[in-house]
């Protein structure tokens, strides 16, 4: 009769599934190294939470995201550590909340202007060599570490002193900003292709091939979708198409927003009446009182085109582990930065047209309020989505609020790597993933900077259960909304739920001072003439 010829593929699948339900069953020991599962995180820049299909976009068509929801866990309270790049990065790497390594802001940020009310406080301008990230621990427990596209974690660290073996492109500042998204070839490391985000891709899945036979760590952190917005020249040409075979969306183009912290803060009915006046309706730039235009329609063909060229990046990605059987062995995490561009980048003082607009501010964030750079829901809250094969629940939607910072002891926990967590502010999200139920408790928020990105005051935030609260700096203004009942934040319940007020505010405060944050003082440079920010221009 002979043997039945073993095929050994997908005896060496059996094998690595049958070690994964041990796994499960037995609960987190700690594995062989060859045993544990491959990591591929896949971070996009500036993504809004509604920019994907699968949180509600009917513009942007992201197939592969939403085919990645259906096969995992998607999160809709998801939220990242800052509403800007650099302090939501390093949280990833470290699981530390931005305030406690004092690296809040994005790098090399903006020095103090004459017309900041208060100063900025001393703050990290790069990651520190002596903090252990990730990367670090896994290249310790024999995984193989890539970072493919965007470091921005300061000038004087790199990717490769942090524990990944291989950092493309090979330069940490990759002058993107100069060359854009059409000159890949321009960029030390990327070397070819027509376009940055497609060849990273392409350079990604070839760290696949080279890597199949042992565990790896791939950081896929695109450069995309934050500005320049060039899409690719195809894909914008459809969605221009696209846009013109579909009827006019509902509502204004814009809305007028101010600051809740200044002096003159107007009405969401009176900010209506206002935009319809020609100094307002027929301009884009700030205004006197704090004022800003919030976009609001899905409709920038460019960035449309770059939002489905990073859903392709993760077709190739997710096409690559299937090639080499390792989609049953693999975590994919994919996660947003910060919120969507929905109000223009470089206020104040920043003027455009309207023809050139759309480079300026990209996307809309409804439902949510506010933009990268804000404190409100649009700037922080973003798509997320875990799929944990043999481990996790399949096609699924989690309401429990989590942050970036809970990314550390949560892959440290899946792939059974003990670990000192002794200063870490995450808190693994294991349970949650594999469908079970966790309190993860308050998320905190500082950001002691005046933001490139409308004209907010500094502040912080607290998310506690149902409620968020937000505290400004300038004036110490709060607001507390119930996000549950009001995800829009329009109904501010600061001056009539006044003890969930001052809990929530006791809360921060006591936080800030466990994590002892950098606070701001008053500018001595402060010239009342320059100033937007109060309304005494």
């Amino acid at each position: 009769m002979g043997f039945p010829r073993i095929d050994l593929k997908q005896a060496m699948k059996m094998t690595r599934i049958l070690s994964a339900i041990a796994f499960g069953l037995l609960g987190f020991p700690s594995l062989k190294a060859e045993d544990r599962p491959n990591i591929v995180f896949f971070l996009v820049d500036d993504l809004g939470w509604a920019d994907v299909g699968c949180n509600g976009s009917s513009f942007y068509d992201t197939p592969n995201i939403d085919q990645l929801a259906e096969e995992g866990v998607r999160f809709r309270n998801a939220y990242a550590a800052c509403h800007v790049c650099s302090p939501t990065r390093a949280s990833i790497l470290t699981g530390k909340y931005p305030a406690t390594l004092t690296l809040t802001d994005w790098l090399n940020g903006r020095s103090d202007r004459p017309y900041q009310v208060l100063k900025n406080p001393d703050k990290a301008m790069a990651l520190d060599p002596d903090e252990t990230t990730l990367a670090e621990v896994l290249k310790k427990e024999g995984y193989a570490t890539a970072l493919f596209g965007k470091w921005h974690l300061g000038r004087d660290t790199t990717p490769t002193g942090h524990g990944f073996d291989l950092h493309v492109p090979y330069s940490v500042n990759s002058n993107l900003g100069r060359l854009g998204f059409y000159n890949p070839k321009g960029i030390p490391g990327l070397d070819g292709g027509e376009y940055v985000t497609d060849r990273l891709a392409e350079l990604a899945a070839k760290y696949i091939d080279v890597n199949k036979d042992k565990p790896f760590l791939l950081y896929m952190s695109h450069f995309s979708v934050h500005d320049p917005i060039h899409g690719r020249p195809d894909l914008a040409e459809k969605y221009r198409k696209k846009l013109a075979s579909m009827p006019p969306q509902p509502g204004p183009d814009f809305i007028l927003e101010g600051n809740p912290d200044s002096p003159t803060y107007p009405t969401r009915a009176e900010l209506d009446e206002l935009i319809k006046q020609p100094e307002y309706r027929d301009t884009y730039t700030s205004y006197a009182n704090d004022l800003v235009k919030v976009k609001q329609k899905q409709d920038n063909a460019e960035f449309a085109g770059m939002v489905e060229s990073v859903d392709q990046s993760l077709g190739t990605l997710m096409a690559k582990l299937k090639e080499h059987d390792l989609e049953d062995n693999t975590i994919v995490i994919f996660m947003s930065d910060n919120g969507g561009m929905s109000v223009m980048n470089g206020t104040p003082h920043f003027k455009t047209t309207r023809d050139n607009i759309d480079t300026r501010a990209s996307t809309s964030n409804l439902p949510l309020r506010g933009a990268k750079g804000w404190l409100y829901e649009g700037g922080i809250r973003v798509p997320m989505i875990v799929k944990w094969p043999q481990q996790g629940k399949v096609g699924t939607v989690c309401d429990e609020p989590v942050i970036s910072t809970d990314f550390f002891p949560t892959i440290l926990e899946m792939i059974g790597v003990e670990h000192d967590n002794t200063g870490i502010d995450g808190k693994s999200f294991t349970r949650l993933v594999r469908g079970e139920t966790m309190n993860r408790g308050p998320i905190y928020w500082h950001f002691p900077h005046y933001s490139n990105h409308g004209m907010q005051s500094p502040g912080g935030a607290i998310r506690d259960g149902d409620y968020k609260l937000l505290e400004y700096f300038e004036n110490g203004t709060v607001q507390l909304f119930n996000l549950v009942k009001d995800i829009g934040e329009q109904n501010d319940l600061s001056k009539i739920e006044t003890r969930k007020t001052k809990e929530l505010t006791a809360k921060l405060h006591q936080w800030r001072k466990d994590v002892n944050a950098q606070m701001m003082t008053p500018n001595p440079d402060y010239d009342a003439s320059t100033d937007l920010w109060s309304g005494r221009e």
